[in-house]
C-alpha cells in the first residue's frame, strides 16, 4: 500500500485516504440493510471504541509528530503545541455554537446552534458531519506533512491515520441511519442520510493538504490544530454519547481503551 500511494502527490494521497473513510462511513450507514435495530449497548461500545482512535490518533498521529517538527523548524515546541492545540478546539467550538446539529438520543426540540425549521434527519446528520470536519482536516495534513520531507512526517503514520479514522467513521454511520429507520424512514433513505455525513472528509482532506503544502511553515500549527478539533469532538460528544446508560458504563469505557490501543498499534507499527 506504501509504494502504491508514494507514487502520487500528497494531495491525491489524502484524496484517496479519505476517500476510504468516506466508504466505511457508508459501510456502517450500510447496516440498515442487515438488520431492524443495534442494541443500545452495542452502539454505546461503538462510540466508545470510536471516541479511543480518536484519542489516540490525536496524540500519535498528529500532537506529536506537530511537536518533533515544531523543534526540527526552530519554533518554539511547547508554544506552537499550545497555539495550534487551543485553536483547533475554539474552532470547533464555534462551529458547535453556530451550526445546526442534534445529538444522538435527544428530542428536536433539543438542538443547538442557530435555530432552524430543519428537520430532526437533516440535524442528525449536520451533528456527524461536525465530526467529519476534524477527521478529514487531520488526514489531508498529515499526507500533507508526509510531502514537505519533514523526518517526523511518514507515509506510514499517515496511512495509520486514515485507517484508524476509517474504523473509527463506522460506528458513526450507524449512528446516524440507524435511529432514522427506527423512526420510520425507509432503508435507502436512511442509509443515504448516513452516509452523507462523510461527504465532508474528501473536501476538508484536500483543502488540508493543499493548505500546509503551500504553506508549510504552518505545519506544525496545523497538525496541532487537528489534534485540538478531535479532542474537543471526543469530550463533548463522543465520551458523553457513550456512557449515557450507566448500567454499562465499565464495558464502554473498556472499549474505549481497546480503541485508543487500536490506534496506538497502528500508528506504531506503520509509523
Amino acid at each position: 500500500m506504501i509504494e502504491f500511494l508514494q507514487q502520487y502527490n500528497p494531495v491525491t494521497q489524502a484524496l484517496m485516504a479519505t476517500l476510504f473513510t468516506w466508504f466505511v462511513t457508508a459501510a456502517g450507514a450500510a447496516l440498515v440493510f442487515a438488520v431492524k435495530e443495534i442494541k443500545p449497548k452495542i452502539m454505546d461500545c461503538m462510540l466508545g471504541f470510536a471516541a479511543g482512535v480518536m484519542i489516540a490518533a490525536s496524540f500519535w498521529s498528529l500532537l506529536a509528530p506537530g511537536i518533533e517538527m515544531a523543534e526540527q523548524l526552530g519554533m518554539v515546541p511547547w508554544l506552537t503545541a499550545v497555539i495550534g492545540f487551543m485553536s483547533g478546539g475554539v474552532f470547533m467550538r464555534l462551529i458547535d455554537k453556530f451550526l445546526p446539529h442534534l445529538h444522538l438520543g435527544l428530542d428536536v426540540s433539543e438542538s443547538e446552534g442557530v435555530k432552524t425549521s430543519w428537520q430532526r434527519s437533516t440535524l442528525l446528520v449536520l451533528a456527524i458531519t461536525m465530526h467529519n470536519i476534524p477527521e478529514g482536516l487531520a488526514v489531508g495534513v498529515a499526507f500533507g506533512a508526509v510531502g514537505a520531507g519533514l523526518p517526523s512526517a511518514t507515509i506510514g503514520s499517515a496511512i495509520a491515520l486514515a485507517i484508524g479514522i476509517g474504523i473509527q467513521n463506522f460506528p458513526e454511520g450507524t449512528a446516524v441511519s440507524m435511529p432514522l429507520r427506527r423512526e420510520g424512514m425507509s432503508r435507502w433513505k436512511s442509509f443515504f442520510m448516513g452516509q452523507s455525513s462523510g461527504i465532508v472528509e474528501p473536501i476538508a482532506g484536500v483543502a488540508g493538504a493543499f493548505f500546509v503544502m503551500q504553506m508549510q511553515n504552518i505545519l506544525p500549527y496545523a497538525l496541532c490544530f487537528a489534534a485540538g478539533a478531535m479532542i474537543f469532538v471526543v469530550v463533548e460528544e463522543l465520551i458523553p454519547e457513550s456512557q449515557t446508560n450507566q448500567k454499562h458504563i465499565d464495558i464502554v469505557t473498556m472499549t474505549t481503551m481497546v480503541g485508543f490501543s487500536v490506534m496506538m498499534m497502528l500508528d506504531v507499527a506503520l509509523g
